[in-house]
């Protein structure tokens, strides 16, 4: 089985807030990316298209068959890979993903990413229900597999997904081509890298259950819980590690007031160090954030606030509103290396390239910065509080119908709050 060092710490984590847990009627989605520590993530802008009837798509690794038509989506993702780590498409489809090991083993060879399988079914889907199957149908179809990180020794795990739209959210668990899902019609939920479905199963793999009894894993009478069947008898470091983060996420979610979960209460819980929610430890890092408001009524815009750069608790979320004038924000974006990119040549990853973009550059010195002049630190680290602010209270506005801008103006709003931080920086 293709793996890295079995204890190395690997983490992500995921939250929901479904009305009435939210403070507004909007269902709330956050997520923090938790990636080696050098590498860069890109904010993606990937307009709606139309595709050839029976066109191929090449994907991170295999090709797949091209749908007629594909929706608008932002994406951050690791600059090296096709999918995404987290995401949101026009229609307020917003899902992240998380790695998980289980009793399953990791195929070798190369498959779909957790990562592509994301973007395939925000390209793909106009709910989350809909994007539940999208995942499910390629899973049976192609499998998931291949090196998740740009490096010669391979790292390669099964996945997990937290897929919210305006009206609900699910929790999708596989473990290779099968899997569990749950709805959560309202209330608060996280994920961290571990199952967490235990017998709330809304949805399965119709070979799920007599798998596990083929396996002795389950006795095939009584309770069946996802959870305990297919997790691993013995656990190692890294899984004990997600157990505790799991339980430190669910713990910030219940410690807010009833109906008080916001946007700034998700960014607050994605900053927390204590909890290694925000990680900082070893090879790894909180590399990108998410925060998405979707609300309930259908006439209001989604937002979306990414970061683009490490450590969100010295990062700026940023909203990033669909609509006329959406394009790519140029400082956000990686640069490319063609046919001679070290993904794409054969052996994969034995070379290395600079994928920092401009962003990404500014804000590391910014950091630097900040660690070794408290003056200019503290100075810097005020423009980004004050920049945050700024975008938060401007859709607080928009939502509460104070602020209506001309749609050009909101499609514009993430180039413009992505441009005055890289200035702040230079």
């Amino acid at each position: 089985m293709a793996s890295s060092s079995p204890d190395a710490p690997r983490s992500c984590d995921c939250f929901v807030s479904v009305p009435p847990a939210s403070a507004i009627p909007a269902v709330i989605f956050a997520k923090n990316s938790d990636r080696p520590r050098d590498e860069v993530q890109e904010v993606v802008f990937v307009p709606a298209g139309i595709h050839t009837p029976g066109s191929r798509l090449q994907c991170t690794y295999i090709e797949v068959e091209q749908v007629p038509k594909t929706h608008a989506v932002i994406l951050s993702r690791p600059s090296w890979l096709w999918g995404a780590e987290m995401g949101a498409n026009e229609h307020g489809v917003c899902i992240g993903n998380e790695a998980v090991w289980t009793k399953e083993p990791v195929e070798e060879g190369e498959a779909l990413l957790g990562m592509d399988l994301l973007r395939l079914a925000l390209e793909r889907s106009s709910s989350s229900r809909e994007a539940l199957h999208v995942i499910t149908d390629l899973l049976e179809r192609y499998g998931q597999g291949g090196s998740c990180r740009e490096d010669p020794a391979p790292f390669c795990y099964h996945n997990t997904f937290l897929l919210a739209d305006r009206t609900e959210a699910w929790v999708l668990e596989t473990a290779g081509r099968l899997w569990a899902a749950q709805r959560i019609p309202e209330g608060a939920r996280n994920l961290s890298n571990q199952l967490s479905i235990g017998t709330d199963i809304s949805a399965e793999h119709p070979e799920l259950r007599t798998h596990a009894q083929a396996q002795g894993w389950w006795g095939g009478q009584g309770t069946f819980d996802f959870a305990q069947v297919f997790s691993l008898a013995r656990q190692p470091v890294r899984m004990e590690a997600a157990k505790a983060r799991f339980r430190a996420g669910r713990e910030l979610l219940q410690q807010q007031p009833a109906g008080g979960i916001t946007a700034e209460v998700m960014m607050g819980i994605l900053r927390d160090k204590e909890s290694g929610i925000c990680m900082d430890s070893g090879g790894f890092r909180t590399t990108a954030s998410m925060v998405s408001i979707l609300p309930r009524d259908p006439t209001q815009p989604c937002v979306h606030f990414l970061t683009a750069t490490p450590d969100p608790s010295r990062s700026v979320f940023k909203p990033f509103i669909f609509g006329v004038g959406a394009a790519q924000a140029p400082q956000v974006l990686s640069p490319t290396f063609g046919a001679q990119d070290p993904v794409r040549t054969l052996p994969r990853f034995q070379t290395q390239v600079d994928r920092r973009h401009a962003l990404y550059r500014g804000h590391q010195a910014a950091l630097g910065l900040m660690e070794s002049d408290q003056d200019q630190g503290q100075q810097l680290r005020q423009k980004q509080r004050d920049l945050e602010r700024e975008g938060l209270e401007a859709v607080r506005g928009l939502l509460a119908g104070e602020w209506a801008p001309p749609p050009q103006e909101l499609g514009c709003l993430f180039q413009t709050f992505v441009e005055r931080e890289h200035q702040a920086y230079t």
